[in-house]
């Protein structure tokens, strides 16, 4: 994939990132060659060959682990029973440590919701069933609204009132048929300031006003002040709660279960010289240079197995998750295993 191509592609939080998102099937894995076929290739074919395989490891969604399938599958229900009500709706607030697929489970969400949407109501055009924004940085009601804005592709003037805006972009998702609103990064909204505490006004005008049902996601929210005064007590009143956290590694089960996340993403593997289940065997390995964290497993495995491929080796070694550098976070709480100090 070219760097122009990368250039031109659309955010996520945007109407046309989205639909390209959403339009997307999960990628097809490229067809390992034989020997004599690989034998046969020259220089150039060769190096597609192995970008092709490369792009596909880097491209692999992430696997559902039940915190994902809960999120998605409760989100779903609240779909469900929102879809009548004016009143007495309930949103989905998510929260969690990074890399415990809090994005992943929502996005995934509006993907499915937008699927299913399209297919019941075919060849409808000026449809806008779900939307996602990112919160920005020390937002306000009109920087908040205006994602809203940006994504539905309605103009946004520098001296529009807020006021104005928010009836502006409430009367377009109604129009648009909107149905699901998602809303990530929430723990940038700091109801302390009076800029947070706009924005969330404004988050609560559109849940009263549009017919959606309205998904929220952010880092440890419990530990911010989210949940604090009148603000954090309504979100806390109208929102099911559903909380991700890394694959714990303390009982048999959880053995089990991170041995089976691990097995499921070694079997994505495109290596021609790999030996299945050697990750299974390196599993508390893993657990411990990831902390359980299925964002930082993913970087690891798959980092890896396109170091195997530019090497030549084709196979997932030590030394190659050794060599990957993860994250702060994965990094800090990993100490490998020391020799024990020889006494004088």
């Amino acid at each position: 994939m070219s760097s122009l191509h990368l250039d031109a592609r659309h955010p996520l939080a945007t109407k046309e990132g989205w639909a390209s998102f959403v339009g997307t099937a999960n990628p097809e894995p490229p067809q390992l060659l034989s020997t004599p076929d690989l034998d046969r290739m020259d220089e150039l074919e060769r190096e597609l060959y192995n970008e092709a395989r490369q792009d596909y490891h880097s491209s692999l969604l992430l696997v559902a682990t039940p915190d994902i399938r809960k999120v998605i599958h409760t989100g779903q229900k609240l779909i469900v029973n929102n879809r009548s009500k004016q009143l007495g709706r309930r949103g989905l607030l998510v929260s969690g440590a990074s890399g415990t697929g809090k994005s992943t489970s929502i996005t995934q969400l509006g993907k499915r919701f937008q699927l299913e949407f399209e297919h019941r109501n075919p060849g409808i055009p000026d449809r806008i069933p779900v939307i996602y924004i990112l919160i920005p940085p020390d937002a306000d009601s009109k920087a908040l609204t205006s994602e809203i804005a940006v994504f539905l592709g309605l103009p946004v003037g520098r001296f529009d009132s807020p006021q104005a805006l928010a009836h502006a972009v409430a009367a377009v998702m109604r129009r648009a048929a909107t149905r699901l609103v998602l809303v990530d990064e929430l723990h940038r909204l700091d109801l302390s300031t009076k800029k947070g505490k706009g924005a969330s006004d404004q988050l609560k005008y559109f849940f009263d006003t549009v017919s959606a049902t309205f998904v929220y996601a952010g880092l440890d929210l419990e530990e911010t002040n989210m949940f604090s005064g009148i603000r954090g007590r309504q979100i806390a009143g109208r929102f099911i709660p559903v909380r991700t956290a890394p694959f714990s590694y303390n009982t048999i089960a959880a053995k089990n279960d991170w041995k089976k996340l691990v097995a499921t993403m070694e079997q994505t593997l495109r290596l021609h010289r790999h030996k299945p289940a050697t990750l299974i065997e390196w599993a508390p390995y893993l657990h411990a240079r990831t902390g359980g964290m299925i964002g930082s497993l993913d970087q690891l495995i798959y980092e890896a197995a396109n170091d195997a491929i530019s090497d030549g080796t084709e196979k997932i070694t030590k030394a190659h998750l050794d060599a990957v550098i993860l994250d702060i976070a994965a990094g800090n709480q990993y100490e490998p295993r020391r020799k024990p100090r020889q006494l004088r």
